[in-house]
This record gives structure tokens, sequence and C-alpha cells, in this order.
């Protein structure tokens, strides 16, 4: 049963599925779709072209699909789809496309997003995606599966981090992070696999040790360049899967530049 408190303001054309609470003083915009079983806490606010998916909760004082912060924006239609099953927490901030990156900011499902952080405008966040307190993402960034970002961590636009990364608390992260990496400092350098974060996957021990060879080979050694190290590493692990998530990421996109470890003076 659907449950929206008289304060509340649910906007003519808004689309409200079953099961949805709406609490006090909560305002939903013309041009929302509301999945069955979302909630919203008192004084949310969702608008703009805004979907939310099934059984996603939203906290007090969340600003969900307001105008972007681009000041290239010039009003054009652009959306926010938000998967199930998500808990944005409050002061969440999240912002639709722009005709420049596509026009859509997409977010997946079983995300946490806790109090204060902020997806940018044109943002791609995979699924199962944990950002931290006032943990930031630009314009533009792309987020695979799994990731976890540290509390006032902060992402440069255009920037992509690959699945089951983790990114350190205070961390600015300026260029891509490969999958299953850790990263840390100020400007964010390359600490090692978040080898944590694989074993709780419970993933086979052989593929593991065959990641952590991966890396020494791309990250450890002067030979050549990344990309030929990694075009290497790739024709002997191809039958690795967890390196050739590492490998197909590096190699996805040419002119790129990672995230790599500090080099010792």
């Amino acid at each position: 049963m659907t449950d929206i408190h008289p304060t509340a303001i649910v906007e003519d054309g808004a689309v409200i599925g079953e099961g949805v609470r709406i609490g006090p003083y909560s305002t939903v915009g013309t041009n929302v779709k509301l999945a069955d079983g979302v909630i919203l806490e008192s004084h949310v606010v969702v608008t703009g072209y805004t979907s939310v998916g099934a059984k996603t909760h939203i906290f007090p004082f969340a600003s969900i699909g307001h105008k972007p912060q681009d000041l290239k924006f010039a009003g054009e239609v652009s959306f926010l789809e938000i998967g199930a099953n998500n808990q944005i927490r409050e002061h969440v901030t999240m912002s639709p496309g722009t005709e420049g990156g596509g026009g859509y900011t997409r977010v997946g499902d079983n995300c946490l997003f806790m109090m204060s952080s902020h997806v940018g405008h044109d943002c791609q966040v995979g699924n199962h995606a944990i950002l931290a307190n006032n943990a930031t993402l630009a314009g533009h960034v792309e987020l695979d599966d799994f990731v976890i970002l540290g509390g006032l961590s902060a992402v440069r636009q255009w920037s992509r981090v690959g699945t089951g990364a983790i990114v350190g608390g205070m961390t600015g992260v300026e260029f891509d992070v490969i999958p299953y990496g850790s990263v840390i400092g100020d400007r964010a350098r390359l600490a090692g696999l978040n080898l944590v974060g694989l074993k709780r996957k419970g993933l086979p021990r052989e593929q593991i040790h065959a990641l952590r060879a991966a890396y020494r080979a791309l990250f450890e050694s002067n030979e050549g360049t990344l990309r030929s190290r990694a075009e290497a590493v790739a024709a002997e692990g191809a039958d690795q899967p967890l390196v050739k998530t590492v490998t197909d990421f590096i190699l996805e996109k040419e002119d790129r530049r990672f995230c790599t470890p500090r080099s010792e003076d």
C-alpha cells in the first residue's frame, strides 16, 4: 500500500509504484518515476527526469536530480537513472547528465551512498558500489562494480575506477585506477591490490596468485611502457579471468593515464 504523508508534495505527472512511502515535507517532481517499494524519508527532494529503482531507500535532505553543476548546461532534457535496492543517505546529491556527456547519469543496484556523498553529472556507477561520507565523483566518472571510496575521497572528472578497487579516505584520484587496485594518498598512488576484497568475495586462491604475479609484471618492472607490459601480460594470462579484467581495462582505451606506485627516490 502506497503511503504519502499529507505534507509531502507529489506533482501531477509523477509515476508512483506500489508500496512507495513518501515522508513528511518531501517533494517529488512531475517527471519522476518511483518504482515499487521506494522509501523517501522526510525532507527528500527528487526532481528532473529521474527514475528510482525498486526498494531504494532515500534519507532526509538528499537532493536527487536537480540541474547539474556544469556551467555549460543550457537546460536541455537530461536524465538520472538510479537502480534498485540502493541506500542513499542524508545530504547525498546526484545530478542528471548533460548534452556533452550523453545526457544520462546512471547508478546501478545495491549501492550504499553514505552521508553527503556526491555523484556528478554524466557519471556511470556500477552495482554494489560504496561511497563513504563526503566521497565525491566529479562529472563523467566511470565507477565499475564493487568499488569502495573512502571518506572525503574525490575522483577527478573523466577518470575510471575499475571493478573491485578501493580508494582510501582523503585520497584524490587524478588518473584511472586498475581493477582490484588499492590507492591512497593526497594524490592517489597505487599501493597494491585490494586483497581483502578479493578474499571476501571467495575467489579461488590460484586466480589471486595469478593476479599478484601480473601486478608485479605490470608495476614492478621498468621494461617498456605500461601498455606494452599489459599486452605481454594479457598474452601470457589469457586463461586467468582476474588478470584479463585488469589488462582489458588498461588496453581498452589509448592515451589514458593510470595511478601507479610512487617511485622511490
